[in-house]
């Protein structure tokens, strides 16, 4: 017990001893690392010190360098507003001199201005004077001095006034002229039309002569029952092998040339089988009439819903109405696609230009049936139906000397080309005479004509005057009168040219 006691406090000894040693050498070592760390703090301020020296040198060297860069390039600012409030100074001095020149320069001027007015006055003072004694010495006013002085301008320089009205006017006209040949030869080439086939009365073929006494029935009841039912009239001569339906409407003979053509395909001819053809016969037309008014708008571009169906069946009417032998419908559509490539040309409106074109003559499908002129019956037709002004006026403006619009020039123009082109209408021999007559008598009133000729169909009429009432000045202002005249008095398809002849002959005889 004893001995394990000692040995407990051997090792108590031995561990307090080794503890104290170990202390000891930490101790040591630790004021070792100390002084060495101590040392290197030492040695590195010692060279921040250095560095921060020579730092600042540098930075004062550089700072002394830019404060002498600053005082030099102050310097030399300082030199240069030298210069340029030098060269102000100079420049103030010049201008005083100048503006003191144009002061005087202006003053002299207005005083020059001056002198100049009172010697404009003192002259217009002169002028009357004068103009007052010439008044009172040739016994004529101011007026009557002018009129007398441009009358004998006038006559002393008529030939070179007349030639210069000769020439502007053909350079004015030759120039419009260049132009609407080319719109219009650019419109009628690309327009291909038919030429007139149809006439005033409508022939039906017949079988054989026998069926003409058939047609005729016991004591005429039979055409007496299709006149009646037709409103047409029926004639029966010594021509082979036909029947003339002759009628006031188009459309009446339409249906009596139908109605006759089923009674002879038939062969039964009493009145109560005219009676039933008549009827399907009137069925038929009032189909075929509105297929063409559909036809029509499908040829021209235009959708069926564009028009009123009753509209569509109006306009296929035209079908079977002619003016001069020249179908009313194909005319109405030529007329449309003329009127639309103008106005493309022109840059008018197309629509308005097509539409009116295909209506312009609407009228003509019941003008039979209605009182009044084709003009005022379309423009009423289209206007129940609802159409703008600008397409109603078509109907109307395409008869007037001077259309309000645009459009309604262009229609005026195509349905002038539709009508006037060769091949599209024919006239009556009484028509054509009364027509050259009528031209030759308007020429013939004016003074100083002697003689005059239409010629070429009436498209040209040649007017001899009087060589001593009609000098070279007079004759152009009286073939523009007659010019004039014939368009407002004269209704006529195209233009008519007027040629106005002045000849003079000096007969002397050698004796």
């Amino acid at each position: 017990m004893e001995s394990a006691l000692i040995g407990i406090l051997f090792a108590a000894l031995g561990i307090g001893v080794g503890t104290a040693i170990g202390y000891y050498f930490r101790d040591n070592k630790s004021k070792a690392h100390l002084d060495d760390a101590s040392r290197k703090a030492d040695e590195i301020l010692r060279e921040a010190e250095i560095k921060q020296s020579e730092g600042l040198a540098r930075a004062k060297e550089k700072a002394i360098k830019i404060l002498e860069e600053a005082r030099l390039e102050e310097r030399r600012a300082f030199e240069e507003l030298q210069k340029q409030q030098t060269a102000l100074v100079e420049r103030e001095s010049t201008f005083g001199e100048r503006l003191n020149e144009i002061e005087k320069s202006k003053q002299e001027v207005e005083a020059a201005q001056k002198r100049l007015e009172e010697a404009h006055a003192n002259a217009e003072r002169l002028t009357g004077d004068i103009m007052v004694k010439l008044q009172e010495v040739a016994a004529l006013s101011k007026e009557k001095a002018l009129e007398r002085l441009i009358a004998t301008v006038e006559d002393e320089h008529k030939e070179n006034i007349l030639g210069r009205m000769r020439k502007l006017d053909d350079m004015g006209a030759d120039e419009i002229d260049m132009k609407a040949k080319t719109i219009m030869a650019t419109a009628i080439q690309r327009q291909a039309s038919s030429h007139v086939v149809e006439t005033t009365v409508t022939h039906v073929q017949l079988p054989s002569e026998e069926m003409k006494g058939r047609i005729i029935g016991r004591e005429g009841r039979n055409i007496k029952a299709l006149e009646l039912l037709t409103g047409c009239e029926l004639i029966i001569d010594d021509t082979p092998g036909a029947v003339t339906v002759s009628g006031f409407s188009p459309i009446r003979r339409q249906v009596a040339k139908r109605a006759l053509e089923k009674l002879i395909a038939d062969g039964r001819i009493h009145p109560g089988r005219i009676e039933e053809f008549v009827d399907e016969a009137k069925h038929d037309l009032a189909l075929d009439i509105r297929k063409a008014g559909e036809d029509a708008l499908f040829e021209l571009g235009l959708p069926t819903a564009t028009l009123d169906p009753k509209l569509v069946q109006i306009l296929g009417r035209l079908k079977f109405r002619t003016s001069y032998g020249q179908n009313a419908l194909l005319h109405s559509m030529e007329v449309a696609k003329l009127s639309a490539m103008l106005a493309e040309e022109l840059k008018a409106d197309v629509y308005v230009c097509k539409l009116g074109g295909l209506l312009h003559d609407i009228g003509k499908a019941v003008d039979h049936d209605m009182q009044g002129s084709h003009p005022e019956i379309g423009y009423q037709i289209m206007q129940k139906y609802g159409f703008p002004e600008a397409i109603a006026y078509q109907s109307i403006g395409h008869h007037e000397d001077k259309p309000k619009t645009l459009e309604a020039i262009i229609v005026k123009a195509a349905d002038a080309i539709s009508g006037a082109r060769p091949g599209a209408r024919k006239d009556s021999l009484e028509f054509y005479v009364k027509r050259l007559q009528d031209l030759e008598n308007v020429a013939m009133s004016f003074e100083g004509v002697e003689k005059v000729y239409a010629i070429q169909a009436g498209r040209e009429i040649r007017v001899f005057v009087n060589p001593k009432q009609v000098d070279d000045y007079a004759a152009t202002k009286l073939a523009r009168n007659i010019a004039n005249k014939i368009e407002s008095e004269l209704k006529f398809p195209g233009e008519v040219r007027v040629t106005l002849i002045r000849e003079t002959r000096v007969v002397e005889h050698a004796k």
